[in-house]
């Protein structure tokens, strides 16, 4: 028996999997399969195959993902996970369609060396993501661009201030990211309506869709997002971040746990 993820058992698996090179789409190292090959499960790691090839990752880009659990993440990140996600995962990858497409929960920042529960200030947070900016659009995932912080939005003679604004290229949208060094309160999604409303008005071009608000904060609390924006028609999430890789495994028997909670709703 050859030690799991030695050479040979990654050629030998990558052969009982895919046949030969020439069926792949592929990558031209065969490093990318040997991380591939170290998952188990068929539907992630033909995910992780599709958005390694759609986002052209390097292999620590790769390597990076997949510990940070993207594909669990992204199954959790609205709610509703279900057989048909991890279906249209596995078969599409992360197709990027609708605002919603583009949240995950958490978001990962282990890549900033932060102490864990170290209190911090906004403006540290920031400057910190903006020094790792490439890491920091690869977590954010596919289309997005760097516009700037601390964006001007004026009301009469009061200016405010936007933490972070990108733009994504996919759904051709603006995107304003709040971030929060405490758990979410009800006024933070009022506060970042008022800049969306502005965006739409003053700074959208013809051909762009309406802008998309995110605020990342510690910890979503008890603030019920469906009564935040009851009311408001603007494009607004709210996820937490977190300064650590998260426990994999504890993401996977989420998933799973929810998954058997839907297949008996619907027996």
């Amino acid at each position: 028996m050859y030690p799991r993820n030695s050479s040979i058992w990654n050629m030998i698996t990558f052969y009982k999997e895919y046949g030969s090179v020439q069926t792949l789409s592929g990558h031209p190292s065969w490093s990318y399969y040997c991380e591939l090959l170290s998952i188990s499960d068929k539907d992630k790691r033909q995910f992780y195959e599709i958005e390694c090839i759609n986002a052209k990752w390097s292999v620590r880009e790769l390597r990076r993902q997949i510990s940070s659990s993207l594909f669990e993440r992204l199954l959790l990140s609205n709610g509703n996970v279900n057989k048909q996600k991890v279906l249209d995962l596995a078969l599409k990858g992360n197709e990027i369609a609708n605002p919603q497409d583009i949240v995950k929960d958490p978001y990962v920042f282990e890549f900033l060396g932060l102490p864990e529960d170290k209190p911090m200030m906004e403006s540290d947070l920031e400057e910190a993501l903006v020094r790792q900016i490439e890491k920091f659009l690869l977590e954010l995932g596919k289309g997005f661009m760097f516009v700037g912080t601390q964006q001007r939005v004026t009301f009469g003679n009061v200016h405010y201030y936007v933490d972070m604004v990108f733009y994504n290229k996919i759904l051709k949208s603006y995107v304003l990211i709040e971030l929060k060094t405490i758990k979410l309160m009800p006024e933070a999604v009022g506060q970042l309506n008022m800049y969306l409303n502005y965006y739409a008005a003053e700074v959208n071009e013809e051909d762009d869709n309406p802008p998309i608000g995110l605020i990342l904060c510690t910890d979503k609390g008890n603030v019920d997002m469906q009564y935040a924006l009851g009311g408001l028609n603007n494009n607004i999430f709210a996820s937490k971040y977190v300064t650590y890789m998260p426990d994999k495994e504890q993401l996977i028997a989420q998933v799973e746990a929810v998954l058997t909670a839907n297949s008996k709703e619907h027996k």
